[in-house]
């Protein structure tokens, strides 16, 4: 029996043609993150390790490797927002990943128009149906068994507003079937979308 499992250590490498830890934790929602330089420079990118952390208050979190561009404003602002990435968006999501200067805003590079927020001066995507506006939290730079810090931080935000397109509400309820919602697999370039194809239902027990 032992035989037909495959075990590894992660720390002593996984041995495969790539990491199954991230296609096992998958599909992932993205989190696309806008941000703001104390410079006024738009920042937009996309972080696949990305979830909600807490439903009252909502919050959210996404983990970053190395200190980039997204952290440094979030710890400089204190603000940031998610916005939803659905499958007319996949171009301009991958776009806004390309390894750039600072001094380059990211909007501007995938196409994509900023709009303003209604409580925080980060912007949101226009084209987005779903935006979250979010207060820091807290940021945390992660450590390895040994407690030496890694070179990975783990943001933290409140989430104080939030924007949903109105055709996105089925009778006053969101309808996630329909968005058309992309996630992070694993491999080298899998990604994934929601539909009602996959939708069942499921109450808990009373």
């Amino acid at each position: 029996m032992q035989d037909s499992f495959y075990f590894y250590e992660p720390q002593k490498g996984h041995g495969l043609p790539h990491d199954p830890f991230k296609a096992i934790v998958g599909p992932r929602p993205i989190g696309w993150i806008g941000s703001k330089s104390i410079d006024g420079i738009n920042n937009l990118a996309p972080y696949s390790f990305f979830n909600a952390v807490n439903s009252d208050p909502p919050m959210i979190g996404f983990t970053s490797t190395g200190y980039k561009d997204s952290v440094r404003n979030i710890e400089q602002t204190g603000e940031f927002t998610w916005n939803l990435v659905t499958k007319p968006l996949v171009e301009a999501m991958n776009m806004s990943c390309a390894s750039v200067p600072p001094s380059v805003d990211e909007f501007e590079l995938a196409q994509l128009t900023p709009a303003p927020s209604k409580l925080i001066h980060s912007p949101r995507v226009l084209a987005s149906p779903v935006s979250f506006e979010c207060k820091l939290s807290e940021i945390i730079q992660l450590k390895d068994p040994h407690q030496s810090p890694l070179e990975s931080w783990f943001v933290i935000g409140h989430v104080v507003a939030v924007h949903i397109l109105q055709s996105a509400l089925k009778d006053g309820i969101y309808d996630t079937a329909s968005m058309q919602h992309v996630m992070r697999g694993g491999g080298p370039a899998d990604y994934f979308t929601v539909g009602p194809e996959q939708l069942f239902k499921l109450y808990r027990p009373k």
